[in-house]
């Protein structure tokens, strides 16, 4: 007959048994924790983010550096960039945006999006599409590498999308209060005229009776500010195909406007913040009383 075990010997048995076991279970739970778990919470990454560039100052990119663009022919909001145009600017798709991790810099409400005519949905910054550079290489279209700039000002009408442009080109129909289409000579006709506008894509204009650095419109105590209102602005961000040289301020009882050449610019109150709208170019009548700027604007009169 075996003679049972003492009773030290099964006390030290027994712990020795749970030690063991606790050292399974934590074995098990790192296990289901670790780079084992099959399904491990995603771990989200910057979207899109700025990056300064040498030569264009601060621009927007991907979480991989890619240069992203706008489209001057995008006067409206919406993506004009069709059919082999879409193949050398490839839209950026909202798939690819996590609104909860943008760059330092960048407002989560600045973002929304276009259906683009080939039904995919992208990207929109401060109303603008946003768009990559894919250049024909040896015969076939290539993305540009990341942290290039290629792309700005092709055509003169593409532009590296930045967060603190004051002026904007875009490239569109000029379109009356009248409802009538006008030339870049304001006389009636079909034809799409460069112009400036606002970071959001709002037309300005300048006033034929003003002075070089003279707002001879505005009232002292802005009363008539409704009907064209200052762009009221002392930042100069532009796009590199214009001389920003040009471009300073004027002072209109306390207020700072921003003028090109000497014209102070404006607002036109029945274009009521519309991107692409541009009545004011025939009103009170046709006849460029209040023309939209242009890089050739002539010099305002001292």
């Amino acid at each position: 007959m075996k003679r049972l075990k003492s009773a030290p010997v099964l006390k030290q048995l027994a712990a020795t048994i749970v030690i063991s076991a606790a050292i399974a279970g934590l074995a098990t739970g790192c296990s289901k924790s670790g780079s084992d778990d099959p399904d491990p919470d995603p771990q989200p990454t910057t979207s899109i983010q700025l990056r300064t560039d040498a030569t264009l100052g601060s621009i927007l990119t991907d979480k991989d550096n890619n240069t992203l663009y706008y489209f001057s022919n995008d006067a409206g909001g919406a993506n004009t960039c069709t059919g082999g145009c879409e193949l050398v600017w490839p839209p950026v798709l909202t798939s690819s945006f996590n609104a909860s991790k943008i760059g330092t810099g960048l407002a989560t409400a600045d973002f929304d999006s276009v259906t683009t005519a080939s039904g995919k949905k992208q990207l929109t910054y401060k109303t603008w599409p946003l768009y990559y550079y894919a250049p024909v290489v040896g015969g076939t279209n290539v993305r540009e590498p990341a942290g290039q700039t290629g792309g700005e000002n092709v055509g003169g009408v593409w532009f590296v999308a930045k967060p603190d442009y004051t002026i904007m080109l875009v490239n569109a129909q000029l379109v009356g209060h009248d409802g009538i289409n006008y030339t870049s000579t304001y006389t009636p006709g079909d034809g799409k005229t460069i112009y400036f506008t606002d970071a959001k894509g709002v037309t300005l204009y300048t006033f034929k009776n003003d002075r070089f650095n003279k707002n001879n419109f505005t009232a002292a105590d802005f009363s008539n500010n409704g009907v064209w209102p200052i762009y009221e602005n002392s930042s100069i961000v532009v796009p590199s195909t214009l001389d920003k040289t040009l471009f300073a301020t004027t002072t209109v009882f306390g207020k700072t406007q921003l003028t090109y050449k000497g014209w102070p610019l404006y607002h036109f109150g029945q274009d009521a913040g519309v991107r692409g709208s541009n009545k004011g170019i025939s009103f009170p009548v046709p006849g460029g009383i209040w023309p939209v700027p242009v890089k050739e604007a002539p010099t305002a009169a001292p």
